[in-house]
């Protein structure tokens, strides 16, 4: 953070790797529409586009409009990873909050505002995550506790015929006796990477995401780095909708990458098989 300019009120992070163009217009639109709704904060918002597409294969991003936000576009550093390319607009951030947002995610209109009142009037918690939908509007459960590798492997590569013997453990891994419609949640040990509002200076204190996870797993590791300095809540209210999917639906490249980043987190943590 530049300390000799006053910082504004939020700062945003997107990265972005051949992106579904539609996807990350749709991402930008209701952002748009959800920044439209704060007000009386200091600054214009900034947005962080991190291409991470190769020189020479840079996908055709949709140019987002300056209507309520300014927006910096950085690419030309290649793929570096999912991490290290939010790091890379962390470092610029001069901001009270920071929101690291995936391309695939639609904000609701009033969501900014509740989740910055939230923050402003809960000086404790240095991470807010939302209440997370599907495609089909459903809830998807991304709060989670640590997990073990079973529930990795369950979760992760077997179909839904075969997931039915360990629903109980899944459930619980997942959070469902607490994570709900309507109440707040303190401390979940584990929140999505899709929608992580934090205090910056929190951010900023914790190196942000560490750089040796090239995908996966990075978002469990700053979380639970981040329960060891301040206070990480679930908050309902705050809504999105997140279009993503499971590694394992996304080819053998994903598969490896995921396993590597499962072995990285472990070797981290503490192994827990069952």
């Amino acid at each position: 953070m530049n300390a000799n300019a006053s910082p504004i009120t939020l700062s945003i992070s997107i990265v972005v790797y051949r992106p579904d163009t539609a996807l990350l217009a749709r991402t930008i639109e209701t952002l748009e529409s959800a920044l439209a709704q704060l007000h009386d904060v200091a600054g214009r918002p900034c947005l962080y586009l991190i291409d991470n597409g190769n020189p020479g294969e840079l996908a055709d991003l949709p140019a987002p409009s300056d209507a309520e936000f300014d927006t910096v576009v950085l690419k030309g550093h290649g793929n570096v990873g999912y991490g290290r390319g939010h790091n890379l607009a962390i470092a610029r951030a001069n901001s009270r909050y920071h929101l690291i947002l995936n391309p695939d995610v639609e904000l609701n209109a009033d969501g900014l505002r509740r989740a910055l009142a939230f923050l402003r009037d809960s000086p404790e918690a240095g991470l807010l995550a939302p209440w997370i939908g599907g495609d089909d509007g459903r809830q998807q459960f991304l709060c989670r506790r640590y997990p073990t590798v079973l529930d990795l492997f369950v979760r992760g590569f077997l179909p839904s015929a075969l997931r039915k013997p360990f629903a109980g453990r899944l459930a619980r891994y997942e959070m469902r006796d607490v994570i709900g419609e309507t109440n707040i949640v303190w401390d979940p040990p584990i929140v999505s990477g899709c929608f992580m509002l934090f205090r910056t200076d929190v951010l900023e204190s914790l190196g942000g995401f560490d750089p040796r996870y090239f995908l996966y797993f990075e978002d469990y590791d700053l979380s639970l780095r981040t329960r060891r300095v301040a206070r990480i809540a679930y908050v309902p209210s705050v809504r999105i909708l997140h279009h993503g999917g499971g590694a394992a639906k996304k080819g053998s490249v994903h598969i490896k990458l995921f396993v590597t980043s499962a072995y990285r987190f472990f070797n981290r943590f503490g192994w827990k098989w069952l």
